[in-house]
């Protein structure tokens, strides 16, 4: 490593991983810009596809014990070498007033891990930075404190709504700085923050490289041909938050007579009970499940679709989207999205202009959307142009970059 080249130690909760694209592409925004970086994670991977992006990323990686009974002498040589640093003492009193509040096996982990991490620093790691403000933010928090150095987090969207306040207020209050990737979300940390100016708004945005515009002109469906059908596409994990159960019954409430195929990209825990909900409402037959997939593959689903959907709903536990990156890829397509007016999808569709946007949780107004959306390829067309102007004119993920730049040299961490 170069003297000249600062060297950022980044903490993660798995990696790589398929869903969390946004944060590979900034990592290696950030090596394009000159910093050197270590990606520390928390979790091992468990993917069995990679992007592309990931295969570019030339960071040094640092797998963290992901159970601590599992590693238990280097859990404890991290302990030993912890308890020499002159803040350790003060961490360990911090940690226990949190161990009360959150009594927890995570709470326990966190610390270990954080003990883990210093002990095996990486050498002339000049800075810390967490991506997700809930467990990686408290392991990059107690060995920063343990160590006595700065440190940043990018905050998200499950990792600020799932987090108590309590949390939140202290985490912010000894962060140098925080972004974040919604205005709702903005809005929410700078409400605890002490200090709302340490707290910025940063959308991901794409790197339009990887999804050019796309120049040929999708086929004019309508719906009333059964031979050929509108296609359409999702993107994303089967999870609660993202809806799909609602979209299945949105579908099923669509009439007999319109002609539609649906495709699903991505794993997740709930496909075969969807597989299974899909059978149920009789729409089986018109569905495919594709299972995960990489970049490429999605940049292709993408252009081969004519209309988008994804049902975001706030769980019960707090669980939510903020602006989802798959929206954005295929806005940046031309795509015609219908998607639902939670967290930060609004700041990018406007219901009736560049998408549709309906309630959470209603599957017959989802279903209306759709009917909508399927009978009207020329309306189709028109939303899918203005979404996609819209995405390269300012989430060209080259701004966000950028931005954590300008943050890091105000620490004077100039590349």
């Amino acid at each position: 490593m170069s003297a000249a080249r600062p060297r950022l130690v980044v903490v993660v909760k798995g990696y790589p991983r398929l869903s969390e694209t946004f944060i590979a592409q900034e990592l290696r925004g950030l090596e394009l810009a000159g910093f050197d970086l270590v990606i520390v994670s928390l979790r091992q991977p468990t993917d069995t596809k990679r992007h592309a992006v990931h295969d570019e990323i030339a960071a040094r990686l640092l797998y963290l014990p992901e159970y601590l009974h599992r590693e238990p002498l280097r859990v404890l040589r991290g302990l030993w070498a912890a308890a020499r640093r002159p803040g350790f003492g003060a961490t360990l009193r911090g940690w226990l007033s949190d161990l009360k509040r959150d009594p927890s096996r995570n709470r326990l982990r966190r610390f270990g891990q954080a003990a883990v991490l210093v002990a095996e620093w990486p050498k002339g790691g000049a800075w810390l930075h967490a991506h997700f403000i809930h467990t990686p933010a408290s392991v990059a928090d107690y060995a920063a404190r343990i160590m006595g150095m700065g440190w940043t987090v990018s905050a998200h969207a499950k990792d600020i709504w799932t987090s108590p306040d309590w949390e939140l207020a202290g985490k912010l209050d000894r962060a140098r700085w925080a972004v974040t990737c919604t205005a709702m979300g903005h809005k929410h940390l700078q409400s605890l923050a002490g200090d709302p100016g340490r707290v910025h708004l940063s959308y991901h945005g794409l790197n339009l490289d990887r999804f050019p515009a796309f120049a040929d002109a999708r086929p004019a469906r309508d719906g009333s041909d059964p031979a050929n059908p509108v296609q359409i596409v999702s993107v994303g994990r089967a999870v609660p938050k993202k809806g799909y159960d609602t979209l299945l019954r949105a579908l099923a409430l669509l009439p007999p007579d319109l002609h539609w195929r649906f495709r699903h990209l991505g794993g997740g825990a709930e496909r075969d009970s969807l597989q299974a909900l899909a059978a149920s409402l009789g729409i089986a037959d018109r569905i495919h499940w594709q299972g995960s997939v990489d970049q490429a593959e999605v940049l292709a689903a993408y252009r081969a679709s004519d209309l988008f959907a994804l049902a975001c709903r706030i769980t019960a536990d707090g669980d939510r989207d903020g602006l989802p990156n798959v929206l954005v890829e295929a806005a940046s397509q031309a795509l015609a999205c219908i998607s639902t007016s939670i967290s930060g999808i609004p700041e990018l569709f406007r219901n009736g202009e560049n998408g549709w946007l309906v309630p959470p949780d209603d599957a017959s107004a989802l279903a209306a959307a759709l009917q909508a959306a399927i009978c009207a390829p020329d309306l189709r067309v028109q939303f899918g142009r203005a979404a996609e102007a819209q995405v390269r004119a300012s989430l060209d993920y080259h701004r966000s970059v950028d931005q954590l730049v300008s943050l890091f040299a105000a620490e004077g961490l100039r590349p």
